[in-house]
């Protein structure tokens, strides 16, 4: 347990100590996301510094590194693929900052591809466990792989989707990563494990610097990695080798961006708009039209997350046993 703390504290320090020095970048080389009046999705009355996602990836590659101790193929299928999404994240970041919008099918390529490198790299959603005779259902590979891509692409969108308010993608990212945190002691599974508790390390740090009223933000890039990380996670430890009752544990980990993003969707297919294109229509939106603050929709949004990580903890007890 005293490496899980020391590698939590480490990638938390990497954050805190690389912010600052970010922070007073962005300004100088005008990395920043200006408010914009007419736009109901910045609700910021001041230039925030978009570079908070460079810290995050820093933070998650080196402290992993550090204490994995070994450089596999999976290691590497993770790097690159999360270099990827970093690099697309932060054009996509770029154009934001002269007030241009970047074009949906490039970051979707580049997204899905690093997706792909993940599969290849081994990390993948096999099957799972027939309730009725115990054996393991293994899936065509061709199944695996469009499963396996729809989850690392579907979970890097929904925590990008939450980067909405102030706190809101970190807090629920530090809640969801402690659930798999927990899961994955629970299934005995140390390397998912160490990731979690690393990217609830990196989440937190940078929530220091992102919670109402935020100082910093990490943009499209620091979001999509933060889900990169949590979908990989959930792929190699809550769905490896999962039974029938699993399959939920990582969905309810993520139940707000989760469950709250299928209905954005659906909402957009029924009003016949482009789910690609953004909108105020996520619930953190909706409720701040109805009156709350920034910090109780904060708190709130957290809160049933939380919930959601004790009833996946409770379906990982009830499988283990």
């Amino acid at each position: 347990m005293l490496y899980y703390i020391f590698s939590f504290m480490v990638s938390c320090g990497i954050v805190l100590i690389l912010i600052p020095p970010l922070k007073n970048l962005a300004f100088k080389i005008g990395f920043v996301d200006n408010p914009q009046p007419f736009n109901d999705r910045k609700t910021h009355q001041e230039p925030i510094p978009l570079l908070a996602g460079v810290a995050i990836f820093f933070s998650f590659t080196i402290t992993y590194f550090l204490f994995i101790h070994k450089i596999s193929q999976k290691s590497l299928g993770i790097l690159l693929g999360s270099l990827l999404i970093l690099i697309i994240g932060m054009i996509d970041d770029w154009y934001k900052t002269q007030g241009k919008e970047f074009r949906a099918f490039p970051k979707f390529i580049v997204q899905i591809s690093a997706a792909i490198i993940v599969y290849f790299s081994g990390i993948t959603f096999k099957g799972f466990t027939n309730p009725f005779n115990d054996h393991f259902i293994v899936l065509p590979e061709f199944l695996q792989f469009i499963l396996t891509i729809v989850w690392i692409f579907g979970v890097s969108t929904v925590i990008n989707f939450t980067d909405g308010i102030d706190g809101l993608a970190a807090g629920l990212t530090a809640i969801s990563g402690g659930t798999l945190f927990i899961v994955a002691i629970v299934q005995n599974q140390q390397l998912s494990a160490m990731m979690s508790i690393i990217i609830v390390g990196s989440a937190l740090g940078y929530l220091r610097f992102n919670k109402p009223p935020a100082k910093m933000f990490m943009g499209d890039a620091g979001a999509t990695f933060l889900g990169f990380i949590l979908g990989i996670i959930a792929l190699d430890g809550a769905l490896k080798q999962a039974t029938v009752l699993s399959l939920f544990i990582p969905i309810l980990a993520l139940g707000v961006p989760i469950f709250d993003n299928i209905r954005v969707i659906l909402f957009r297919y029924l009003k016949g708009i482009p789910v690609y294109k953004a909108d105020a229509s996520q619930v953190h939106f909706v409720l701040l039209r109805k009156g709350l603050k920034k910090g109780e929709v904060l708190l709130f949004l957290c809160l049933v997350n939380f919930c959601f990580g004790l009833i996946s903890i409770i379906l990982s007890l009830l499988g283990n046993q």
